[in-house]
């Protein structure tokens, strides 16, 4: 396992929303950054908690937080464990009151609930050689704090309660 943090999230060619995960330490230095396609809500999820901010209402991530910590519980770590016929699958890793737990969970969703938690992210390094781009071909754009600022009032402008119902 490779540990990883959150570089961004972007859009490919298509549009399709990709959150983008570096590794930290030594393995940084091979300059390597795996991108994993997520849906939009996931990605508007991650880029509020990156950014520090909160919703007007709690999405489901802040529900998810919520509800671990109302029963004694956290999350240790998040873990993208392999990639099966193109699709990511991810763990995590909870201690309760009751004992550990590893249960099996989305990428998108187990990066949003790290993101808001502080847990550290780890890649299997199977997964980070199949899938890894050369960390050259991604070049985020750092936004200033008035452009993040933007953003965030454009989302909230533009937000809809249904984009978030189940």
């Amino acid at each position: 396992m490779v540990q990883v943090r959150v570089l961004g999230v972007a859009l490919d060619a298509s549009g399709q929303h990709i959150i983008l995960l570096k590794p930290l330490g030594e393995a940084a230095s091979e300059g390597r950054v795996l991108p994993i396609w997520i849906g939009a809500q996931e990605a508007t999820s991650i880029l509020i908690a990156i950014q520090g901010e909160q919703a007007p209402r709690p999405l489901s991530h802040d529900l998810m937080k919520m509800l671990l910590e109302a029963v004694g519980s956290r999350i240790d770590r998040v873990e993208v464990t392999r990639i099966d016929e193109g699709t990511f699958y991810a763990e995590l890793s909870i201690t309760g009151p009751t004992g550990q737990y590893t249960i099996d969970a989305r990428p998108s969703d187990s990066v949003a609930l790290a993101s808001r938690t502080g847990a550290p992210l780890f890649v299997a390094d199977e997964v980070l050689d199949e899938a890894g781009i050369p960390a050259e071909m991604v070049e985020p754009h750092e936004e200033t704090e008035e452009e993040k600022l933007e953003e965030f009032k454009k989302f909230l402008d533009d937000v809809d309660p249904e984009d978030f119902q189940g």
